[in-house]
């Protein structure tokens, strides 16, 4: 890179207020890449909680690698569209995914056979975060708590139905994951995204269904969704009166929530993996973000390549073999 390009890379760094939080990453390397736009494709619909994410997090490192982030939309065949683009993506760093447990964890079992190897086409660059996820019921439902849930799903001959967002999202299995630990059935109706199921849930032509906060606060606060219960281990601040699903069935250790991460293709470079990741934990530590992200409902989540592969692991091993129990299959 020439003298007049440095000196015209430092005046941007300047202008859009980063100085030297962004010049202390720099280094020789880091000069070179990235020198032109990094697009970040988002397997789910513009408006939706992951576009969301991308768009605040994909501002933020852009102003520490002072290279503009485009977020590009690629929904369908359940993340697998949007991530086989970036798996066989050039090793360069300039395309990046949000991926999700969806992406990385369920869709190993639910298809026979991915247009990728997620562990070796994709390379881990940090956690972003995770969604809780609130057991609800329409406000015209007779169900007003957990317990009434479950009577109300033990005594309705064809079985109560529940809405998620689709096969095999994080949603849908904790929904199979809960009803098969309780002992119940549920009929399930998938929908494609999270907002058409609440509008469902809204009108009552879907009784129940697993619900995000980050798309359903605002609805559950006002008792447009009634919530009955979080599915993680403490209460939420914004839901102080709901209880957790432990509480409410005299359980331990039922945990579940949708999560996501950033991802390049698994050809990039450690040099280039290295740079990314450096913009990605200066974007995550950064108060203001935190605290937007909090504000929408969302848990923003710190962590490496080395916590975000443990996590995939780990949940793989909860997760696959309920996938296999109940048979589920995308094939």
């Amino acid at each position: 890179m020439t003298d007049t390009n440095t000196l015209t890379r430092r005046s941007f760094l300047a202008a859009t207020g980063t100085g030297a939080s962004a010049l202390a990453l720099a280094s020789p390397a880091y000069a070179a890449y990235p020198d032109r736009p990094i697009k970040w494709i988002v397997p789910y619909a513009a408006g939706g909680g992951a576009d969301i994410i991308a768009r605040l997090v994909g501002s933020a490192m852009s102003a520490k690698l002072g290279q503009a982030i485009v977020i590009e939309n690629r929904p369908g065949a359940s993340t697998n569209i949007g991530a086989d683009a970036v798996a066989k993506a050039p090793p360069d760093g300039y395309t990046l995914l949000t991926a999700d447990n969806g992406t990385l964890v369920n869709n190993t079992a639910l298809f026979a056979k991915l247009p990728f190897d997620p562990d070796r086409d994709l390379r881990p660059v940090g956690l972003l975060a995770r969604f809780h996820l609130v057991l609800s019921a329409a406000r015209s439902s007779p169900i007003a708590s957990a317990k009434d849930f479950a009577e109300r799903a033990k005594s309705t001959a064809d079985g109560l139905n529940f809405g998620s967002p689709g096969v095999g999202s994080p949603h849908h299995l904790t929904m199979a994951r809960l009803t098969r630990d309780l002992g119940l059935r549920l009929t399930h109706v998938p929908y494609r995204g999270m907002a058409p199921m609440i509008a469902d849930l809204l009108s009552g032509s879907v009784e129940t269904g697993m619900v995000d906060y980050a798309a359903g606060g605002e609805l559950m606060r006002s008792g447009q969704v009634r919530p009955l219960a979080v599915c993680s281990p403490k209460r939420l601040a914004a839901l102080p009166d709901v209880p957790t699903i432990d509480e409410a069935y005299g359980r331990s250790g039922f945990e579940a929530y949708a999560w996501q991460g950033l991802m390049t293709t698994g050809k990039a470079s450690d040099e280039v993996a290295g740079i990314l990741g450096k913009a990605h934990a200066a974007a995550l530590a950064d108060a203001a973000l935190r605290a937007r992200m909090n504000e929408l409902g969302v848990e923003p989540l710190a962590g490496g390549p080395a916590e975000f592969a443990q996590l995939i692991q780990s949940e793989r091993q909860l997760w696959v073999p309920l996938i296999r129990e109940l048979g589920l299959n995308l094939n």
